[in-house]
């Protein structure tokens, strides 16, 4: 094998053809892109692209470009280049050079499209959609030549320049390559090249008039900046033939180590949508608060609820690079965030439902400080002050009035917990409002059972966390989970209708006092309740997103 292929991660089928290439010679490095649309923004999906092109590019010693397909003005936006740029930034990645644009070539596509007329391998079709519709055929019956396809060079030379120039209206004609109107691939027969736009381009102006059609930019844009391995997602796989009739029709780059394309599957992730038009829709139908809502896939949304790019990069390893389509269980998302967050989140604790308890036994108006480990697998985070007095906060799922059985290991009339990493107390009475809901619990403390067992042997088995109640500071906390009820909700014609009534519920309660100071997006393990980070979004009031619970509750 070549010295620039990696042996240490595990090989799929589009390294063994990059081994091939290197040590046949027909490349000495690789050269890989990725190509986002600005016209949204990116999803989990798309981090799959990230993280295979950039990831190839760092593990042969290669290079990867970043590249937007700006070819169509009219739902492009740079709001869209600046989200995306600041999205590759944050998965850890960094594009080789400066950014390229599909723009930059529009001189040179427009020079290719001349050659291919030369050649009489093009021609300007003035069918309009519904006629074009009729001639291409079926899947069962080949299409029938367009009656503009015998146009002269000459001619269709002066309709491309009107078409360049403005002459012509939008959709009155367009730029059509001649193939076969016979070929058992729908992509083959005729496709269009180019057609006209007269929307402001974000990077052009109003400079150009007409605006190559994706299949046509993107092999050239490959073959320009020297890319050797094209990776799509399946759904171009039958346009692999006319990226590569482009290629070997155009003379500057029909040579052996030009681009080639090879397509993987696209990730479908269980319980949303991956969809850029369904997941527009739910911004625009106000079902989710925005692009960057955290119960969205996409990256801006994945991690204003608390993901990390380490766990997303990891994830993208795990699910590995086939060419079967299949749905990837969200468990499995959630299991590598989890595994990421227990090694890096500080501990601390907060009360989502709070209820007071009273320890009648403690002297009233003290505040004793004690101290908990941030993390307990990890002493070289150090320890923090917690505090405990008369009042506390516990949450009121840590309290009944009847130990139910006794597996109970939370706090009852006459019963001992442990609260976490303080003393024993024993609740003895408690007090309801006028709809029986319970307000306060009374209890008692043992004063020898700071980090120690009780004195004379007994066994409390239960442990619960606490807030105390002075220094405590209120916090809103936004529950999230999965966005829709059912696994494979874009199979549904209605699937907006399938929106999980329980995927934010927003609850008031109360944290740490060293909480104040959290930073936006980084990650916390509340003890027993999950990881959380406080929200990106500015705001007077001190919100946390629960990021996953602590262990898979949606399993199988």
């Amino acid at each position: 094998m070549s010295e620039n292929t990696p042996i240490e991660k595990p090989i799929n089928f589009i390294r063994h053809q990059i081994n091939d290439d290197l040590d046949s010679g027909l490349h000495s490095s690789i050269q890989t892109r990725f190509p986002p649309e600005p016209n949204g923004y990116l999803h989990i999906g798309h981090a799959k692209s990230i993280c295979l092109n950039f990831g190839l590019a760092q593990d042969y010693n290669g290079k990867c470009n970043l590249r937007f397909d700006d070819t169509n003005p009219a739902k492009e936006d740079m709001e869209f280049v600046d989200s995306i740029k600041a999205d590759v930034k944050w998965l850890g990645f960094e594009w080789d050079g400066e950014i390229h644009y599909s723009s930059d070539y529009f001189q040179k596509f427009y020079d290719c499209a001349i050659e291919l007329i030369n050649k009489g391998l093009a021609y300007v079709c003035f069918l309009n959609a519904k006629e074009t519709r009729e001639y291409r055929g079926t899947l069962k019956q080949p299409g029938k030549d367009s009656p503009y396809r015998e146009t002269s060079v000459e001619e269709n030379l002066e309709l491309l320049a009107k078409m360049k120039e403005g002459k012509f209206s939008e959709g009155e004609c367009v730029l059509r390559a001649k193939i076969d109107m016979a070929s058992s691939f729908m992509c083959m027969r005729d496709p269009a090249l180019y057609r006209i736009r007269f929307d402001k381009h974000h990077q052009t102006g109003n400079e150009w008039r007409i605006y190559p059609m994706y299949d046509f930019a993107h092999c050239i844009s490959d073959a320009i900046e020297d890319i050797t391995h094209s990776l799509c997602t399946l759904e171009f796989q039958d346009n692999r033939r006319l990226y590569d009739w482009v290629l070997d029709n155009l003379d500057g780059f029909n040579k052996p180590n030009r681009p080639h394309q090879y397509e993987f599957s696209r990730l479908n992730l269980e319980y949303t949508v991956m969809s850029k038009r369904k997941l527009q829709q739910l911004v625009e139908d106000g079902l989710v608060s925005g692009w960057n809502d955290p119960r969205m896939p996409t990256l801006s949304g994945l991690r204003r609820r608390g993901y990390t790019a380490a766990s997303i990069r990891d994830f993208s390893d795990r699910i590995g690079i086939s060419k079967v389509d299949s749905m990837t269980d969200m468990a499995i998302l959630e299991a590598t965030l989890r595994d990421d967050l227990n090694t890096v989140a500080p501990r601390t604790m907060g009360v989502i439902n709070p209820i007071k308890v009273v320890i009648e036994n403690y002297p009233e108006d003290q505040i004793e400080t004690l101290q908990a480990p941030i993390h307990p697998q990890n002493e070289d985070m150090g320890k923090r002050d917690i505090f405990f007095s008369r009042e506390l906060f516990i949450d009121r799922a840590d309290f009944k009035e009847v130990a139910p059985n006794k597996k109970f290991k939370r706090l009852a009339i006459d019963k001992e917990v442990r609260l976490r990493n303080a003393y024993v107390i024993n609740a003895t009475t408690f007090d309801t409002d006028f709809d029986g809901n319970i307000t306060t619990v009374y209890a008692t403390y043992d004063a020898e059972t700071l980090g120690k067992n009780p004195a004379d042997g007994r066994k409390v088995k239960g442990v619960i966390h606490f807030v105390e109640a002075t220094k405590a500071i209120k916090a809103e906390f936004r529950i999230y989970d999965r966005l829709f009820t059912l696994e494979n909700p874009g199979k549904n014609d209605h699937f907006e209708e399938l929106i999980n009534p329980e995927s934010l519920i927003v609850t008031y309660g109360v944290v740490e006092p060293s909480m104040a100071d959290a930073k936006p997006e980084m990650a916390y393990q509340f003890e027993r309740e999950g990881y959380f980070c406080r929200d990106n979004q500015p705001s007077n009031e001190l919100v946390f997103n629960k990021t996953v619970g602590l262990r898979d509750t949606w399993s199988k």
